[in-house]
């Protein structure tokens, strides 16, 4: 398993970097926009549809971007980014409550709408993000706070995990993990400011911002996991060996993306 994670993520890895740094922002938006919809695919089954109805799941989500893209009102991004950035502060309680919430978002036309939401806000986010100034430079930095509060919370938690953080959705989880994991994010924050060479009081923003965006991502695998376990599987699908399905790679951005994009609304730093 391991060696199967890691040659995928070899392979993948140069492929993600490469479409940030080199693909305009149309065929980055195009490429994102496919892997969206291969997660709507594995969302559907969350909701216990049949093929059909899966694929129905996946035709209304591309007619959503297709819509959202021709609209391209700043007011209509705006609000799909902050109703995005609402529901994860109510996805927080849920996770943090579990099982005592389930049964609001349990029914499959809940879970249904809950999907659309969270792929078309992070397609939306980081196609919005791909195409500011230094677009590229961002989307890398959101990427490496992701992946290090995923590997932070690896290493912290190998070492020295003891406390369990919520054993009802994730029983390998640890809050030792969890402390790993975003001081892992600060320390990407600050080297980002650093290499800048931000004042003092814009390097101290980005340091909180990347707090808060790696705490998101925790939150988005979290809300995997917690779907997972309420549909009884455990990866959301087998299309990357050793990784699971689309959704178990994308799950952490998919919360990380809209709250990124809030945060760089309040103080332009680039």
């Amino acid at each position: 398993m391991f060696k199967q994670r890691l040659i995928t993520g070899l392979v993948l890895a140069p492929l993600v970097l490469a479409a940030v740094w080199f693909a305009p922002v149309w065929l980055f938006s195009l490429l994102i926009a496919f892997a969206v919809l291969y997660g709507a695919w594995e969302w559907s089954e969350f909701c216990r549809f049949g093929h059909l109805g899966r694929g129905y799941y996946v035709g209304c989500l591309a007619l959503l971007i297709l819509l959202v893209a021709w609209l391209a009102s700043p007011a209509v991004m705006l609000w799909i980014n902050s109703a995005a950035v609402l529901f994860w502060l109510i996805a927080a309680v849920c996770v943090l409550r579990y099982p005592a919430l389930v049964a609001w978002w349990q029914a499959p036309s809940v879970k249904l709408l809950i999907g659309w939401l969270v792929l078309l806000s992070t397609w939306l986010a980081l196609s919005q993000i791909k195409a500011m100034p230094q677009g590229e430079a961002l989307i890398l930095l959101l990427l490496f706070i992701v992946w290090g509060a995923d590997t932070g919370a690896y290493a912290a938690g190998k070492l020295f995990g003891r406390h369990k953080m919520i054993p009802a959705v994730s029983p390998g989880k640890t809050l030792e993990g969890l402390l790993g994991g975003v001081l892992t994010c600060a320390l990407v924050g600050w080297l980002f400011a650093w290499l800048q060479e931000l004042p003092a009081q814009q390097g101290v923003y980005w340091l909180l911002l990347s707090l808060v965006v790696g705490l998101a991502s925790v939150l988005g695998d979290l809300f995997e996991s917690m779907l997972k376990r309420e549909r009884g599987i455990k990866d959301s699908g087998t299309l990357l060996p050793g990784h699971g399905g689309m959704l178990d790679r994308i799950d952490s951005i998919t919360a990380a993306a809209p709250v990124f994009l809030l945060g760089l609304s309040f103080l332009p730093l680039v």
